[in-house]
This record gives C-alpha cells, structure tokens and sequence, in this order.
C-alpha cells in the first residue's frame, strides 16, 4: 500500500482534452495557404488503354535503357543493360501468359519487338 509521500512521488498525467480542435485548425490553416494542384491541360487527353499502349511502353522503355532514346529526366542517353534486360523479360513474361489470347496484329507487334530488342541487346552486351 502506498502512502501519501509515494502518490506525490508518481508522474502525473496531463490530458489535454482540446487537441484535437487543434489539430483541425492547424490543418485548416495549411489548406488555405497550399494552393490547390491545377489539373494538367497542356498534355491533352490520354489514350484509352490498351494492350498495343502497354507494349509501346515497355518497349519505350527499354530502349531508353539501351540508350536508344534521351532518358526524359536527365536529358541524357544512359546504358543500363540490368534494367533493359528488365523490360524484355517483361515483354516474354507478357507474351507467355497471353499465349492464345492476342489478335494476329497484336502478335505481330510483340513477337517483332521482342526480336528488336534482344538484337540490340546482345549488340551491346
């Protein structure tokens, strides 16, 4: 049993009940100073998606890791042969869980890539 002298003894617990009302304040507050994002209107709409799209993309980005193209952050063209390796296990990895489920035409378009890239692959390897 504790006696008076140990209960002053013991840390005692504030609780500050309007914290809350605090927080929500502040948050107000930064709201109305950050000026909200404005949508993107230069870009124009983007394409529906597609399975074509998707493969251009990845092909897109394979060759800016063959340094075919400018990387569009550095401005820079930069071999990384790893992640170019990457994109085309990608483009094979879509090609085998498709298999039986493409369009001729679509087919056509990832068979031809992939045969692109792994050309200019071992060139550079």
């Amino acid at each position: 049993m504790k006696n008076d002298k140990d209960k002053d003894k013991e840390p005692k617990l504030h609780i500050d009940d309007d914290w809350k009302a605090q927080a929500q304040a502040e948050k107000e507050k930064l709201s109305k100073e950050e000026p909200a994002a404005e949508p993107e209107t230069d870009r124009g709409p983007l394409p529906p998606p597609s399975f074509t799209l998707l493969v251009i993309s990845l092909v897109t980005q394979a060759r800016i890791c063959l340094a075919d193209m400018d990387n569009p952050i550095t401005r820079k063209k930069q071999l990384d042969l790893e992640a170019a390796k990457h994109h085309i296990d990608m483009l094979e990895m879509l090609d085998l869980k498709t298999k039986g489920n493409l369009s001729d035409e679509e087919k056509k378009l990832l068979d031809s890539v992939l045969y692109e890239l792994r050309l200019r692959y071992v060139q550079l390897s």
